[in-house]
């Protein structure tokens, strides 16, 4: 009975996938997705070395993959900006040589207090004028519209118009900045990065990659970074009345470190960029007690269509290529634990239920000596 129950243990030993954890069996992947369509398409479906070819080949995909600037629709408009009169507004007229039209309620109050409100429906009052249309009209427009007018009372009028105050046309910043809210456009062109500048910029959290602009019921996407870092100036966007700017936050940006390291963990990536070296030194390293650092892979995609890509790091060297080598958001980091791990494990797992076997063949024994002298 006793050699019955070692050799049903060590049958037990001799597999090392049932022990506990997880454990990443190449050929069962290959098994699953064998026959399918897009198999090796983009390493999809493949277990693929990390060596010095993958990251030249990466490297030069980047360079291809780089999309072209992106072109603002308002960008003939930047080039002759003229800001436009929109309803509720309040404009100011000076008229020289006649305060009597320029500060009527008096000198010392303040411009947008004694101004001239434009209604609702774009229109003005003004005296000697009466009601005009003014919204959509630039300064200038306004200002001859009003001499052509005062003409008839006044010889040779010279006058000047103003906006004392600009609430007709307004953005909103929202997301991941200090002072969220809403701003009013002037008769300065206000770009993406100017609001976010009155916006008090960025908070910790923020994904200058992905900043969106919703305009007219559509979505598009900013890389505020290449702006920064490369002076991609096509992704500071003019903005218009009506704009939402909303800043993304970082949290999407993450990669999962498994396994037998140190520290398992997840790990938000820095300003987009992470490499594999970096994720591992980051969770404090291989464990090196249980850890295989000879099968280290990187689980890429979805379910359905996933890429593996594995490093062999049993020698300090290949910690370089792992340095080249840039993770993606969601990717998953796994490090394999050691064969010797696994049976360790398995022992610890079948160890009390071998003693308890043991020891109850043990009594059966004593029972039998007993109960044959």
């Amino acid at each position: 009975m006793k050699h019955v129950l070692i050799l049903a243990a060590v049958f037990c030993l001799s597999a090392c996938a049932w022990g506990p954890g997880m454990h990443m069996d190449e050929d069962g992947f290959r098994e699953r997705y064998a026959g399918k369509a897009d198999a090796g398409v983009d390493g999809a479906y493949e277990i693929v070395n990390i060596d010095a070819s993958l990251l030249r080949n990466q490297q030069e995909a980047r360079r291809q993959a780089r999309p072209e600037p992106r072109v603002d629709p308002l960008a003939r408009v930047a080039m002759d900006y003229d800001y436009r009169v929109a309803a509720h507004d309040v404009l100011s007229v000076i008229v020289w040589d006649h305060p009597e039209l320029t500060i009527p309620a008096g000198e010392f109050r303040p411009a947008e207090a004694t101004g001239h409100p434009v209604a609702a429906d774009g229109t003005m009052f003004y005296p000697h004028v009466g009601i005009i249309p003014v919204a959509g009209k630039t300064l200038r427009e306004v200002r001859e519209l009003l001499t052509q007018r005062l003409a008839s009372v006044i010889e040779k009028p010279q006058l000047d118009v103003r906006v004392a105050g600009f609430r007709g046309q307004k953005v909103q910043v929202t997301g991941e900045v200090m002072a969220p809210g809403t701003l009013p456009i002037t008769d300065v062109p206000m770009r993406v990065q100017d609001a976010i500048a009155q916006a008090k910029g960025f908070s910790v959290e923020a994904d200058l990659r992905t900043v969106t602009l919703s305009r007219g019921g559509n979505t598009f996407t900013l890389d505020l970074q290449a702006l920064y870092e490369q002076g991609d100036v096509s992704q500071n966007w003019l903005l218009q009345d009506g704009d939402i700017v909303n800043v993304m936050d970082r949290s999407r940006n993450k990669v999962f470190v498994l396994g037998e390291v140190r520290r398992p963990s997840s790990r938000v990536m820095v300003k987009g960029r992470m490499t594999l070296a970096e994720a591992i030194g980051d969770t404090e390293g291989f464990d090196p007690l249980t850890s295989n650092p000879g099968r280290v892979y990187v689980i890429r995609g979805s379910f359905e269509r996933p890429s593996i890509f594995k490093l062999d790091a049993s020698s300090p060297d290949a910690l370089l290529l792992a340095t080249q080598f840039q993770l993606q958001p969601r990717d998953v980091v796994f490090v394999s634990a050691h064969d010797l791990t696994s049976w360790n494990r398995i022992i610890q797992q079948i160890q009390p239920t071998v003693q308890l076997l043991w020891q109850a063949v043990d009594i059966g024994d004593r029972t039998i000596i007993i109960n044959n002298p």
